[in-house]
Order: structure tokens, then sequence, then C-alpha cells
């Protein structure tokens, strides 16, 4: 999720909430708020003391989900109200800090653009702090506090994921709409997928079979809500067996029957696009679908990272 015009040393991580500047800043600064969303999926965190000014620091301890803690250590740099955050990452009282962010906040609208740059000593230091990020899950974060902020605003809970490919968003908008391409990388890893029919348009709808080599063969169907070129992509999917009956997830049961999946294509940069995949049950599902929904939300990551990262290699 970074820029091409950044100096080789820095990562940069571009995102838009749909929630207010103020909203967005106590989401950063309130340790209560915090520890609802702070760190990679799985990841918990446990709060000791926060001096939010120049020369304060922040002390938690990370918990990673098979139970190493990593104590951290923040020191801010500077604090402008909902405007700015510089701070050292990732230190304890007995190693340095990994590397400096700059987080800026800016209102757009009713919504809040976060621009965070985090600034390594060398250009090797940032590509190997990417590779370790990504295979820690670290951009998660970023998609746990935009599933945190809506849940604050309408009570809906969201599963959120994010990635930014080097295309423009109208090849980007393609390979999301075109059958021959989206049987190419959008199946988990591991499974193949062809379309039984498919016509790819507000009102429209498919019928489409996933399989894998073990055995397991699944169908599904999409109703296409919104598909405005290049920017917005709405359908509601159910699994359906092959007569095209509603049936169930066959590895979970009680996992919601219909869900909507919103697609977002944002501009960020010369040939950069910011696609933001926002998942949620649509329709009646029951408390208990939408506890296993949540519970489930560390298995889709890694499901859309594993298609991301073919879509990514299509390109």
């Amino acid at each position: 999720m970074t820029t091409n015009d950044r100096p080789a040393n820095e990562i940069r991580i571009i995102r838009r909430y749909d929630a207010p500047l103020a909203a967005v800043w106590d989401a950063w600064t309130d340790p209560v708020q915090v520890a609802k969303w702070w760190g990679p999926r799985g990841f918990t965190i446990t709060h000791h003391s926060k001096e939010l000014r120049p020369g304060g620091t922040w002390r938690f301890t990370m918990h990673g989900p098979d139970g190493t803690d990593y104590p951290n250590v923040t020191l801010y740099h500077e604090v402008e109200h909902q405007k700015k955050l510089v701070y050292d990452h990732a230190a304890t009282d007995e190693h340095a800090p990994l590397f400096r962010v700059v987080a800026t906040f800016t209102a757009i609208g009713d919504a809040t653009e976060l621009d965070m740059r985090m600034i390594l000593p060398t250009p090797e230091a940032a590509a190997e702090t990417r590779v370790f990020v990504k295979k820690a899950g670290g951009n998660s974060t970023w998609d746990r506090l935009a599933e945190y902020l809506e849940g604050g605003a309408s009570g809906r809970e969201v599963f959120v994921i994010n990635r930014t490919f080097d295309a423009p968003r109208t090849a980007l908008f393609a390979l999301w709409t075109r059958p021959e391409h989206l049987v190419r990388w959008l199946p988990p890893t591991g499974f193949e997928m062809e379309y039984r029919r498919v016509d790819i348009r507000t009102g429209g709808a498919s019928f489409f079979r996933m399989w894998n080599d073990t055995g397991i063969e699944m169908f599904g169907a999409a109703a296409y809500e919104k598909v405005e070129a290049p920017e917005w992509l709405v359908y509601t999917q159910q699994f359906r067996d092959r007569d095209e009956r509603i049936s169930r997830h066959p590895m979970a049961p009680t996992f919601p029957s219909t869900m909507r999946t919103t697609v977002r294509f944002v501009e960020e940069g010369p040939g950069l696009t910011r696609v933001t995949v926002t998942w949620e049950p649509a329709g009646d599902a029951t408390a208990d679908e939408h506890a296993v929904f949540v519970a489930m939300r560390a298995s889709m990551t890694m499901g859309w990272t594993g298609s991301f990262d073919k879509l990514e290699a299509l390109l």
C-alpha cells in the first residue's frame, strides 16, 4: 500500500475512512479505543501508560495469537491535535525503534484521510520491512480500524481489506468485471473457477463453480447491485448447489447465507489504484451467523490476500 513517488527508505500508506476527523483521531489516541483495533488480526494489546505530548511515551504490550508478548515503547516527537503525529515505533527499553512514523489526518467532507509514512534508515531496511509487514499481516491493522469506525458509527459488523496495485484503475476495474479475468485470480488459493452463466452489469447475475484437486466442489451465485466504471462494484453472493438452490458454506454451515461485497477503486497516485473491499452479511442473518462471520475475519484476510496476490501477479 505504497505510492511510487516515495523516497526509497519510506513506506507510505494512504487510507480514507468514512468517519469524521474527530472520531478517527480519538480512535488513534484514546487507549481504550486503540486496544480494540491496534495490531494485525489475531493480536491484542495491554495498555500500560500514555502521555500524548512531545517527549511523552506510550507503553503497551502486544500479545500474539501464539501467546508471545511484544513489549512496546512509543516516543512522541510531534502532536498536533487532530492533524499530525510523529513518533518512533517498535522500541523497547532495551532496543532502539525500528522506524519513525509521520501520520497526518485530513478531513475530506464527512470522511477522513490518513496519510502515514514509515521512515527507515535505508532503502534496504524499508524493503525488508515491507516483506515482514506483509508476512505478519500488519496491513490488516488499518482494515481493523475501518471495521472499528464503521461499528461505532452504524453498529454494523463488517470485514474490510485493502490493497494498492501498480496499475490504473480502469485496468483494475476490467480485471474485476470481465469473467475471463476473474476466473484466473478470484478463487481461493488452490481452487479453479468457471462461470456457468454470467452477466456483470447493474441488475445482472452470475452462477459459477469452484473446485480443487482434493474433491471439494462449490457453487455460487452473484447478483450485481451496482457496476459503475471505474469506481464501484457492489454485489451479493450466495452459496448454491449445482441446481442453483441456496445452500451453505461447505466448511462453515452457520456462515451467513447471503453476503454483500462492496469494492471501491480509488486513484492513489500516478498509475496506482487502491482497492477497498468491504464484506458484510446481507438479508436476515441471525445473531449466530453474525458471530461466525466476525470470528472468521482472520481466515477472510488470508483468503482475500491469496486472491489479491494472484491479481497482482496478473498485472
